[in-house]
């Protein structure tokens, strides 16, 4: 259930960088000819529009002292969010709950009750992981998520997680921040198009805070959120992500989550073990994936009165997992992932681990219990890629990988298969291990991992879940799967005269007439190129001398610099006052490499391949 988009805000426009200058070349040398003192009015006027250009708006500036900030807020929150979780969990389960304790039953039970309470009375929206939510936030609500929801998210996910459901708190801390940054910039009043983009900026910042990973959080905002970047936003995104990890490290410390020795890879053999674990995440990613979707809808189809009792019924079967003897598939899980790392268990109940915290979280997750997917995620990896491990040691001593390299690498395997972000999943792996020299096997199992589960499950469980809740976003996989068009693939040889602008008016407007043309390339001065219309030049003509050289013709609009790498769609706005576009060399930009009108483009977009 997503929040009902709001109404009090308004759109303010926001300036656009206009294309290059081509006149920019002959402006510097004429500010380097003229006298100290003594430069032409024109030349002081159109350099102070450039300044005027380049110096940022009031927005711009706000935006990036705002990330800042925003950074800092979620972290607050962030930290306050793992307290609440660890503080929930000591008191209801135990400082170290075993199998056997009847609370192991009981408490994720009544929490479940509780938490669909509070979920169906008072925050509707805080159900779900919170990814898809501020996803909607951004394509849907102009980056609109309430305090309401911010709240919600905060007490019924910490709860669900301290109680020992199978969930995480990175995605709810993701949201959490979008949260933060959407409520900070609606009271500042700035524009829609800014009010969106605080959503992902927050987002990040509460991502990087859950983490303790600036990279991975920025990569992950990119490649699952916006789908792309822009200087200006990658620039907040940074911002944002540091500053809310610096005020985790300030209360948590900045130890890397996991500590694992260096790996050397000396046995070409260890390449192919850790290519069959990419292999086996890439077929368990789908199989997770095929679960939850299925099991997902059909708790949500049920009875109304259901809703009350799926999430109690979901930790009561949670929690009896733990009291028959595996404690460890209950809540985030980290210190289990620890001791799996330095092998503090055979690979038979690596394996064990492996499906049941995939049932406990498939349980937790389609209950509709607010929590979120990536600490389940990263356990499931790990444990698969500790029984790989152990598995080698066990039957093939000869080999020198650790069990804890193999959990390392599973964690990212299983990442990048379910999620579907695989540079998020490499840098992840670093960020949260300090370890860079699992490089070279982590990028071959994720990558396998990656395409086998890609080719087994088109479509990303993030797009399930959209399309089970009625929604209809962007999918950013297949965003970046997607060629975008550029210049050269509609550009067409030059068809019409090309002239100099020191020729005369009456020679110029003779070879129109000669050519039947109706527009004519003229190079000025400074190698930059105007099409003058057959139009222009003949009601100049009623007013000027025919010696009159053509350049005299030109208006205070110069026709854009162009070049053959730009986006095709950027040139469709110049079209109703240029009617044929001259294409550039960027080396020499005398030299053109064709003409594009407004058919050409049309043309190429009716004809994409």
């Amino acid at each position: 259930m997503m929040p009902d988009p709001r109404t009090e805000m308004s759109e303010s426009a926001s300036p656009k960088s206009g294309p290059a200058d081509p006149s920019a070349g002959s402006a510097a040398r004429l500010a380097d000819s003229a006298p100290s003192g003594h430069e032409p009015a024109t030349l002081r006027s159109s350099m102070a529009a450039a300044i005027d250009k380049i110096a940022p708006s009031r927005d711009e500036r706000l935006f990036l002292v705002l990330s800042i900030f925003i950074g800092v807020i979620s972290g607050l929150l962030v930290v306050a969010f793992r307290i609440a979780i660890e503080w929930v969990r000591i008191l209801a389960l135990g400082s170290v709950p075993h199998a056997g304790q009847l609370r192991l039953i009981v408490v994720p039970g009544i929490a479940g009750l509780v938490v669909a309470a509070l979920v169906i009375w008072f925050f509707p929206a805080a159900r779900g992981s919170g990814v898809n939510q501020t996803k909607a936030a951004l394509y849907v609500y102009d980056g609109y998520i309430s305090i309401r929801t911010v709240i919600g998210k905060f007490l019924t996910a910490a709860l669900a997680i301290g109680a020992g459901h199978s969930l995480g708190p990175e995605d709810p801390s993701l949201q959490i921040g979008a949260g933060v940054a959407s409520i900070i910039a609606r009271n500042l009043r700035l524009s829609r198009r800014r009010l969106r983009m605080f959503a992902p900026i927050g987002a990040a910042a509460g991502l990087a805070a859950a983490f303790n990973a600036p990279i991975s959080a920025i990569l992950f905002v990119i490649e699952e959120v916006i789908g792309s970047w822009s200087a200006a936003v990658l620039g907040s995104l940074v911002l944002a992500a540091i500053s809310s990890v610096v005020v985790v490290r300030g209360f948590m410390g900045a130890e890397p989550m996991f500590r694992i020795p260096s790996i050397t890879v000396r046995d070409p053999r260890e390449l192919m073990a850790y290519a069959v674990l990419g292999v086996i995440g890439g077929l368990l990613a789908p199989l997770f994936s095929h679960i939850l979707g299925f099991l997902r809808p059909r708790l949500r189809a049920m009875p109304r009165w259901t809703l009350y009792v799926q999430p109690a019924v979901a930790g009561l079967l949670v929690g009896t997992i733990g009291y028959f003897g595996f404690p460890q598939v209950m809540g985030v899980g980290y210190d289990v992932i620890d001791q799996a790392m330095h092998g503090q268990f055979v690979w038979q109940m690596l394996l064990a681990l492996v499906f049941l915290k995939l049932i406990a979280t498939t349980l937790s997750f389609s209950s509709g219990t607010p929590g979120g997917m990536f600490a389940p995620t990263l356990f499931i990896g790990a444990m698969l890629g500790g029984a790989v491990g152990a598995f080698e040691k066990h039957f093939f001593p000869g080999l020198t990988g650790t069990v804890g390299a193999y959990s390392l690498v599973g964690m990212g395997v299983l990442f990048a298969g379910f999620l579907r972000v695989p540079l998020t999943s490499v840098f992840m792996v670093l960020e949260i291990s300090g370890n860079s020299s699992i490089i070279l096997p982590l990028i071959l199992a994720n990558t396998l991992a990656f395409l086998i589960s890609r080719s087994l499950q088109p479509v990303g469980i993030f797009e399930i879940f959209t399309h089970q809740d009625g929604l209809d976003l962007p999918s950013m996989e297949e965003q970046r799967e997607e060629s975008a068009l550029h210049i050269e693939d509609a550009l067409k040889p030059v068809s019409v005269p090309m002239v100099r602008g020191s020729e005369t008016l009456q020679s110029v407007l003779a070879t129109l007439s000669a050519s039947h043309a109706t527009v004519c390339l003229m190079r000025l001065i400074d190698d930059s190129w105007y099409a003058a219309s057959a139009e222009e030049l003949t009601t100049a003509s009623a007013t000027l001398t025919p010696e009159t050289p053509v350049e005299r013709v030109i208006r205070a609009d110069r026709t854009p610099s162009l070049f053959p790498d730009m986006p095709l769609d950027s040139t469709l706005r110049y079209f109703p006052r240029w009617p044929v576009l001259p294409i550039s060399n960027r080396a020499t930009r005398e030299t053109l490499e064709g003409i594009l009108t407004l058919n050409d483009v049309l043309g190429r977009y009716r004809n994409p391949d």
